[in-house]
């Protein structure tokens, strides 16, 4: 989707922006003495989006300025007196591209594929993005040769002719400051430090939601910690504010059949706490017995901008935001991000064995294991020694359990069995798996563990997609940098609670979480909603990739060995991990084939700037 755009006539910038996306709030235009700026989303505040796109230009547009990026989810294009910025906030909530020759920048956009053009995608790229997810949104590089993605948190500075003269990060605010000290310089108690980390924690998830507000705010809740606690928060907010409020609705799915019907329980009695706060709150239960993974997916998968590893999902959320935009929803804000925030990871274990602190690990796996059930040798195996040697244990794997199958055994960073060894070796996918294990298991785990739950957030394509359609954009209260950089100084004594996962979000919202979700500790995963969409679409699959006739296709994958692992993943072969390997690369057939058939139109547009 194309929200904004930059490009030459004449030697002069000429900036626009979409216009359904200015009339529906999605862009703001402002002009001041410094300059002319077009900004995607919200600086500052959603409800003051003009207010805080005029700070952002006031900022920057001065010579010289150099000032620290705000909070918000946005992108922005700043024509100034004597140089054009293109700017995404530190998230990256909303892409932006820039394409470039020479050292000369020739067009900017939100959208990688109208730059792009009629190009064919980098096979490097290709390999970047089945290696996984998680990483593909840090890097520089794109779908389309000569086309780059400004970074999150980076300032890329152009003349006024569009030469390129530098790209800088710059950051909200460091995520990994150290734990601040006590009064006494001694530690404190566990307890004590319990209670003030989830003072913090609370303080900082409040200003977080408090920021996302808007006229007309949905929540989505699911019935867990996280989503609940978020709509809590967004109901107390509203409560007490007597002039002019807004209105919140209470979105989600339901399910009276399978496996999913269990969690009704826990949702009822979310819905019941945060109207008891918010009564005039609107709840919006969407059925969703109905929706399978995969249905529709040349659709979902193939009208992305990239490659989207999770277009398989994609119908039960769009089912969801088309329910809050006929409710004229102006914005929708999730749980998402709390698991990798607010919760102790094991890998802290790899991390203090990696810095030679054996004796604090070993009573740390110790605790891990009695609150898991499980024993210390599995503890340390999969949490230390198998992420310090990640390739030899995937072999390992393969070996043990793979059994003449293709998805047995399957990990995280082995070339999957369909991808061509001559493709993956003439293409970097080596280089490139071993990017992502650096990402992941290289000096800070823990970082690369919040980089990663952020743009699997963020930007979603398919939201993204829709949100013209829709007048919304997703937000995240615990993704924001202010909680991120709250978590990260916390010691690790404030946060690891054996058995009890994500203790210290459950006492920052101990008063306002109902019993029965404060004490769950297991949520019930979408097995079934994936199990009925491959049993419904399998065959689909299967021809969707013996059909296909991108070039790429063949080049690039087995089509027979992708085949049977549809057919394995039907007869539940393989795990979590493994499926996802699959899931991207159906996906990518199907954005391939899709390449062509996408419209070259352009929707209605504003001139915020002419060329001249």
């Amino acid at each position: 989707m194309e929200a904004l755009g930059l490009q030459w006539a004449g030697g002069a910038p000429g900036l626009w922006a979409a216009e359904t996306m200015v009339r529906r709030g999605l862009v703001t235009t402002v002009s001041s003495p410094a300059g002319t700026a077009a900004v995607v989303g919200w600086v500052g505040s959603f409800r003051d989006r003009v207010a805080g796109a005029r700070r952002l230009l006031d900022d920057f547009g001065p010579p010289g300025a150099e000032p620290r990026l705000p909070n918000g989810d946005y992108a922005a294009v700043l024509v100034c007196r004597d140089r054009i910025l293109l700017i995404r906030d530190e998230q990256a909530r909303m892409p932006l591209f820039f394409k470039e020759s020479g050292g000369r920048v020739t067009e900017a956009s939100t959208s990688a594929r109208r730059l792009g053009g009629d190009a064919e995608p980098q096979p490097r790229y290709l390999c970047r993005y089945l290696t996984g997810n998680l990483a593909q949104q840090h890097a520089d590089l794109t779908p389309f040769a000569g086309v780059h993605r400004v970074l999150g948190g980076e300032v890329v500075e152009l003349s006024l002719t569009g030469r390129l003269r530098g790209r800088v990060p710059r950051r909200v605010r460091r995520t990994d400051a150290p734990p601040e000290p006590t009064a006494d310089a001694q530690r404190p108690s566990e307890a004590g430090a319990a209670a003030g980390a989830a003072k913090e924690l609370r303080l900082a998830l409040e200003e977080a939601v408090g920021r996302r507000m808007g006229e007309s705010t949905a929540c989505h809740v699911s019935g867990g910690t996280d989503s609940t606690g978020v709509a809590l928060l967004a109901a107390r907010l509203l409560a007490g504010k007597q002039d002019h409020p807004g209105d919140l609705v209470l979105l989600a799915g339901g399910f009276g059949t399978g496996e999913l019907a269990g969690e009704r329980p826990y949702l009822d009695a979310a819905m019941e706490e945060i109207r008891r706060h918010a009564p005039a709150a609107r709840t919006l239960i969407v059925e969703a017995d109905d929706v399978a993974d995969f249905d529709d997916f040349e659709h979902h998968a193939g009208d992305a901008d990239e490659p989207h590893a999770h277009a398989f999902r994609a119908p039960f959320w769009n089912r969801l935001h088309t329910a809050a935009a006929d409710l004229g929803c102006d914005i929708l804000m999730t749980g998402c991000g709390a698991d990798p925030i607010a919760d102790a990871d094991p890998l802290h274990l790899h991390e203090l064995a990696r810095r030679g602190q054996l004796r604090q690990m070993a009573q740390q796996a110790r605790a891990w294991a009695a609150g898991s059930e499980r024993g210390v040798r599995d503890i340390v195996s999969a949490h230390v020694v198998q992420p310090a040697l990640p390739p030899a244990a995937e072999r390992l794997a393969a070996l043990v359990h793979r059994r003449g199958t293709v998805l047995g055994g399957l990990g995280a960073f082995t070339r999957p069995p369909w991808l061509r060894h001559g493709f993956a070796q003439a293409h970097g996918y080596r280089e490139a798996a071993g990017a992502e294990r650096r990402f992941l298991l290289g000096r800070e785990p823990a970082q690369s563990r919040y980089d990663a739950a952020n743009y699997l957030a963020a930007p979603d394509p398919v939201s993204w997609h829709h949100a013209r359609r829709n007048g919304f954009f997703l937000s995240h209260p615990f993704l924001d940098p202010e909680v991120v950089a709250t978590m990260r100084r916390l010691p690790a004594e404030a946060t690891f609670r054996p058995g009890r996962p994500k203790a210290v979000l459950r006492e920052a919202m101990a008063d306002l979480l109902p019993a029965p979700i404060r004490e769950r500790v297991v949520k019930i995963p979408f097995d079934d909603v994936y199990a009925r969409g491959l049993r419904t679409h399998g065959e689909e699959l299967v021809d969707l990739c013996r059909s296909a006739r991108h070039p790429l296709v063949a080049q690039m994958f087995d089509v027979g060995a992708l085949c049977r692992a549809v057919r394995e993943a039907q007869l539940g072969i393989g795990d979590a991990c493994a499926w996802d390997r699959l899931n991207s690369s159906l996906a990518l057939v199907v954005w391939l084939e899709g390449l062509g058939r996408r419209s070259g139109a352009r929707d209605a547009a504003v001139p915020v700037i002419a060329g001249s």
